[in-house]
């Protein structure tokens, strides 16, 4: 499967943004992507994720079969469990051994610190019990549940697309009050709603799954389709904008509000939703010779690895903001070079570790499941032998009971 850059691009400027966005001293974080539109990384992370998981279980399902497609989404799930598990025992000792050395941050809660310290099974009991999601990792938990969800969900959608659409909108409307009835540690709910979020989620993989059904469609009507997304990426712009500028953005916000309602990210409202896929028609079809030029260029490389970096990018982006925090306000009111001086080294950091696992840990990681591929084969070639084998009739056998003719080796004849 060729890779797509601009994706991997696209994936990389999401980490660094998230990473950037969670240290309030940051410099460069009043450039992030949120800034300028009323939608975030995190939205741009959910949707390229779906997108690229469609791309994935169409190309294993042609290739190896659906079962093969829902059993390697079933280890993905794993895998992205893992990950919180471990990325939440990695934060809490990072933060305590920033408080033993005093250095006060804000970008995670304290609390973790402590329990880790004072009961580390409880801790790590209720991160593998997703009972708790710690803050900065608290996506990947319902990241968890949406890929756990794709083995059963993505056949019905492949089946059934347009009740699967009104399903998840459904699903999606109410989803404030199902969110609430899950028991957890904050005592309602997912922070990141799953019931929300699926709906976006589920939009990339439909992008993926139907591009070629529904992309001849909508280019035969390209520039009205562009019209309109530029308008409601450019309505979500100046949302986004006027938030930026508090109070005296203010007017501005209430003059819109009868168009837009209420903005909440944590269940994803209708306005975020409609400007990061307007957003998405804009990249892929108008804006796709500029967005891959820059994905080719040296500063699109780097975000490039980072993107590629997975689960590995992921859980680095939440460490370095951490520390960048840290180092960022201790001591208080450093010089603004100073502090982008932080900025840029997170950066260069988690670009550097990319580089790491794309050098060390993926090709290792793709050995493994290589060869435990390569033994699954092996195994199911010797059972089919063993099985043929046991259904053979001797010919001897064949001669005598012609009853048994279908199950007997075929007769070589001399010419």
């Amino acid at each position: 499967m060729k890779r797509m850059i601009s994706l991997d691009a696209l994936r990389g400027y999401a980490l660094v943004c998230i990473m950037l966005d969670h240290m309030p001293a940051s410099i460069l974080r009043e450039v992030t992507l949120a800034n300028f539109v009323v939608f975030d990384a995190a939205e741009l992370f959910v949707l390229l994720s779906g997108f690229l998981i469609g791309i994935v279980w169409l190309n294993v399902e042609e290739k190896q079969g659906r079962g093969v497609a829902r059993r390697r989404f079933v280890r993905r799930a794993f895998e992205v469990w893992r990950a919180l598990v471990i990325g939440g025992v990695l934060l809490a000792l990072l933060s305590a051994i920033l408080l033993a050395f005093e250095m006060r941050h804000t970008a995670v809660w304290n609390q973790y610190a402590i329990w880790v310290i004072e009961n580390p099974l409880g801790y790590v009991g209720t991160l593998m019990t997703m009972w708790m999601q710690p803050n900065l990792l608290d996506v990947l938990a319902v990241y968890v549940l949406l890929i756990a969800s794709t083995p059963l969900l993505v056949p019905v959608m492949l089946r059934w697309p347009l009740v699967f659409a009104i399903c998840s909108v459904t699903l999606w409307w109410f989803a404030p009050t199902l969110n609430a009835m899950i028991p957890n540690q904050r005592g309602s709910g997912f922070l990141f709603n799953p019931f929300g979020w699926q709906m976006l989620f589920f939009t990339g993989v439909a992008m993926s799954l139907f591009r070629k059904q529904f992309m001849p469609v909508l280019l035969r009507y390209r520039l009205a389709v562009t019209l309109i997304a530029w308008g409601m990426f450019l309505f979500g712009a100046v949302l986004g904008t006027a938030v930026q500028f508090g109070q005296a953005g203010l007017p501005l916000r209430n003059a819109l509000r009868p168009l837009y309602g209420t903005v909440d990210k944590w269940s994803l409202d209708g306005t975020r939703y409609l400007a990061i896929v307007a957003a998405s028609w804009l990249v892929a079809v108008p804006l796709a010779r500029i967005i891959e030029r820059i994905a080719a260029s040296r500063p699109g490389e780097a975000m490039q690895q980072i993107g590629r970096g997975g689960l590995w990018s992921f859980i680095a982006c939440v460490l370095l903001s951490i520390l960048g925090d840290a180092l960022q306000i201790n001591p208080a009111d450093q010089p603004v070079l100073q502090r982008l001086a932080v900025d840029l080294w997170v950066v260069m950091a988690l670009w550097g570790l990319a580089i790491v696992w794309l050098e060390y840990g993926a090709p290792r990681q793709k050995a493994r499941k290589a060869a435990k591929a390569a033994k699954a084969l092996q195994a199911r070639a010797a059972k089919a032998a063993k099985t043929a084998k046991t259904l053979q009739v001797p010919a001897e056998t064949c001669a005598s009971e012609p009853s048994k003719a279908g199950r007997c080796p075929p007769v070589q004849v001399r010419t």
